[in-house]
């Protein structure tokens, strides 16, 4: 039976397949158009990386500056930033988090239920995965399409809002501690290269 619910999923899967946003795919899961599967990959994390960029440089020890030319210290000053950011930089951009999307008959005019699958640590996620996100509760629109709704969970993950935290800790070390805070998101981000 086709309802008006299925077939707006099914025209939102056809315009996912055929202009997919950056970063995100989804599909429906086992031939359920009423369930999706979704997975957001890394490059929301880059708001982590230009912290980290922003917030701990690397300089040589002065003795080095002393020892050496203006030439080798270029080098030093290159390869330690290089080494440092790469390091830092390269579980944040290759992380890829899972999530579901269940409709109701009610769609497009009441918003689907989402929620990760991966474990996240962030000011706008609960601990049960589901998204403390605007467009899924008081301000949603049947204007939303699958789409719509997983590039919006892509800025809240690059653009927390630590004012309307669902993880207090998250919110607490995003605005006090950010290095503590993008330690964590590392190691999950990490771990998430192993998970299934």
């Amino acid at each position: 039976m086709s309802t008006p619910a299925r077939k707006r999923l099914m025209r939102d899967f056809k315009r996912l397949q055929h202009d997919p946003p950056a970063g995100i795919s989804g599909a429906p899961y086992d031939n359920n158009i009423m369930l999706w599967n979704a997975v957001i990959f890394g490059s929301i994390f880059i708001a982590v990386l230009m912290t980290l960029l922003g917030m701990e440089s690397t300089r040589p020890k002065l003795r080095r500056i002393t020892i050496l030319g203006p030439l080798m210290l270029i080098v030093i000053i290159a390869g330690a930033i290089v080494r440092n950011v790469v390091k830092r930089a390269i579980g944040a951009i290759l992380g890829t988090f899972k999530l579901t999307l269940q409709f109701s008959e009610d769609y497009p005019n009441k918003p689907p239920t989402v929620r990760f699958i991966s474990r996240m640590f962030h000011p706008n996620i609960y601990a049960d995965g589901s998204i403390c996100l605007d467009i899924l509760q008081n301000q949603w629109s049947p204007i939303y399409d699958v789409a719509a709704i997983l590039t919006s969970i892509q800025s809240l993950l690059c653009d927390p809002n630590p004012n309307s935290p669902a993880n207090s800790e998250a919110a607490r070390m995003f605005s006090e501690h950010k290095r503590e805070y993008n330690r964590k998101v590392r190691e999950i981000v990490e771990q998430s290269w192993t998970a299934d």
